[in-house]
Formats: C-alpha cells, sequence, structure tokens
C-alpha cells in the first residue's frame, strides 16, 4: 500500500499529526527547536512536509511530545520509513499533478464539481486520448501516451476492494453537450458515465441550464478527504500550468458548503440517468447525420 502513496503526500500526513502533537503538548516550534538543538525553520518545514523526517527525529519528537501510545509511535514511523518510496506513476516520466495523484490515490472520499469535462477517473480511453490530444504545448506521441497510460491506472482507484473510493461528482450540462473527439466518443463516454452512476459507491449528478447562475461559476474545484479520519482534507483547484492546494480547515468548510448548493441545485441520480441518456440519443443522432 505504502509504494503508492506520492512521498510528498506521506511526508504532509507525518508532518500534520506531528503538528498535531506538538500543539497538544503545549509547545511553540520555537521551544521544541530550542529543546532539540535544531533551527525552528527545520520544525516548521517538517511540519509542512516540506522536509523529510528521519525516524529519529520521530522519535526524539515522540519522546518530548509525550506520545507514549506505542500504536501511534508505529504508526508515525512507517510514514517516515516510507516516505523515500515513490508512486507507481513516477515510473512514466514527468507526470504532471502528481502531488494530486498521491492525494487521490490516498483518499477515502472524493466530491468533485466539473464544469468542463468527465472527471479522469470516470473517463474512457477514446475521451481520455481526445483530451490529452489537446493539451499546450502539443505533446510528443509517446507523452500522450504516458499520460494515457496514467490517467487510466489512476481509475484502479475506483476497484479497490480493500479501501473502496466514495466518489461524488457535479456535472454541468455543458460536459454532456461538447463533443470531445465526436459524437461517437461522446455516446461511449456518457453510456460508460451512466453505468458507474449506478454503482453504490459513486453518486453522479448534472447541474442542467436551467438553473442559471449557481455559486460553481468560479471553476472546478475537488474536495479530497483522505483515509486517515484525523487528517483534514484537501481542496484541489486545477489550474492551467499548475494545481493550487487549499488545506485550511476554513477553506475546506467553505467549498463543502459551495459543494453542498451544487448537490442541492443539480437533478437527483435518478432524474440525472434519464438526462445523460437523452444526450446519449443526441449523440446518436448527430453522429447518423450525413
Amino acid at each position: 500500500m505504502a509504494a503508492s502513496i506520492d512521498p510528498t503526500v506521506r511526508r504532509r500526513r507525518l508532518g500534520a499529526k506531528l503538528c498535531r502533537l506538538r500543539k497538544a503538548s503545549g509547545l511553540t516550534s520555537a521551544e521544541v527547536a530550542e529543546r532539540l538543538m535544531v533551527s525552528q525553520s527545520k520544525i516548521s518545514r517538517m511540519e509542512n512536509g516540506r522536509r523529510a523526517i528521519s525516524l529519529r527525529d520521530v522519535r526524539d519528537l515522540c519522546a518530548l511530545y509525550g506520545v507514549t501510545d506505542q500504536q501511534v509511535i508505529d504508526v508515525l514511523m512507517e510514514l517516515a520509513r516510507d516516505s523515500g518510496q515513490q508512486g507507481w506513476w513516477h515510473a512514466h516520466g514527468d507526470i504532471p499533478d502528481s502531488v494530486y495523484i498521491g492525494l487521490e490515490t490516498d483518499a477515502a472520499s472524493i466530491h468533485a464539481y466539473e464544469p468542463l469535462v468527465i472527471p479522469g477517473l470516470l473517463q474512457t480511453p477514446a475521451y481520455a486520448h481526445a483530451v490529452i490530444g489537446e493539451a499546450v504545448p502539443p505533446l510528443t506521441a509517446e507523452q500522450a501516451a504516458a499520460r494515457l497510460k496514467v490517467r487510466l491506472r489512476r481509475q484502479h482507484r475506483i476497484y479497490d476492494p480493500a479501501r473502496p473510493l466514495r466518489l461524488w461528482v457535479v456535472l454541468d450540462e455543458a460536459v454532456l453537450r461538447r463533443v470531445v473527439g465526436s459524437h461517437d466518443v461522446m455516446r461511449e463516454q456518457l453510456e460508460h458515465l451512466n453505468a458507474f452512476g449506478a454503482e453504490p459507491h459513486i453518486t453522479v449528478q448534472v447541474l442542467p441550464y436551467a438553473v442559471g447562475a449557481h455559486p460553481g461559476l468560479s471553476g472546478q474545484f475537488s474536495i479530497l478527504q483522505p483515509t486517515d479520519g484525523l487528517e483534514t482534507g484537501v481542496v484541489y483547484l486545477e489550474r492551467f500550468t499548475s494545481g493550487l492546494y487549499l488545506e485550511k480547515p476554513s477553506d475546506t468548510q467553505h467549498y463543502s458548503v459551495l459543494y453542498d448548493h451544487l448537490q442541492a441545485q443539480a437533478l437527483d441520480p435518478d432524474s440525472t440517468r434519464r438526462f445523460i441518456t437523452n444526450a446519449i440519443k443526441s449523440h446518436i443522432d448527430a453522429a447518423s447525420r450525413p
């Protein structure tokens, strides 16, 4: 399991746990640095996940914080031990959003709002190929093949029997109408989407044009909740050149409320399946025209 999570994600999780333990002990980062005779920046970088944390660091910090629960210590040690391992996707070269893939791999649930495209976890190979083919700057055939392979491999997370991913997706109607690849590609993709929507751990809702203005007009976002219930969620905002990660509890709360509003305004799952079925028919009709 450990080898499938990005080392950056492990460091962030470990740092967050150590930060909570420090605060529970009543010590400031400056006081910890003084007692361990290290710089305060080292403590801050460890807690922010920007620095590797050794087994010795974990041992010393647990002793300083008065941690005696061996199970807690073992979890921290395992995270520190595994932080040097890389996720499976690194074998495919320079893949963008590797931090996001690590968070996605480790997530217990994801709430996603998508105004433009089908989420990567639910894309068919043909649809994914068409989306990746529009990358700017253009990709070489080898780069495009690597990105497609990674995207399809990510979907295995949905079927993991040991850690089933709970996925909620709200799609703008534009996602169903926009022709990505061809009308035949869209027909296959929407049939695939409807099949996923019938799974007990996946909920798909469509936000129709008729709703008018809504809280999601500012753009795509995802809320990822990790498997460790002690961790706070992460909000991911996808941008053209990089992603933005929001980790403050206030940010997670804000976007959770926003998502609740989107779900309330969207069609319920049964109505969504009927709506998608009608969209499928429109693509079939368009494909049959000369």
